[in-house]
């Protein structure tokens, strides 16, 4: 009904190992080797369909490009100066 979980706290500069008692309803299993396996069998694929093709492919991951460049219309949308507001003692 329980299990035991090796936590590794960090204390300072070092790392604890801590052991904690969990209940099992209470542990799941990690997703991003889930997320990994799942690419794993995306890129096997692609591999193999481009080798057929006699193409080359992309299997690595990116990182998250820029954004699009965006117009912001001042038709009806009037823009507003923004000031910083003076320094007043109350004294």
């Amino acid at each position: 009904s329980a299990v035991g979980v090796i936590i590794h706290k960090r204390v300072g500069n070092r790392y604890l190992e801590k052991r904690v008692n969990i209940r099992i309803e209470h542990v799941n299993h990690s997703k991003c080797r889930d997320d990994f396996l799942r690419r794993v069998k995306e890129n096997a694929a692609a591999a193999k369909a481009a080798r057929a093709e006699g193409k080359t492919v992309q299997l690595k991951r990116q990182p998250a490009q820029p954004r699009d460049a965006r117009i912001v219309s001042t038709k009806n949308n009037v823009p507003t100066t923004i000031t910083a507001i003076p320094y007043d003692t109350l004294i």
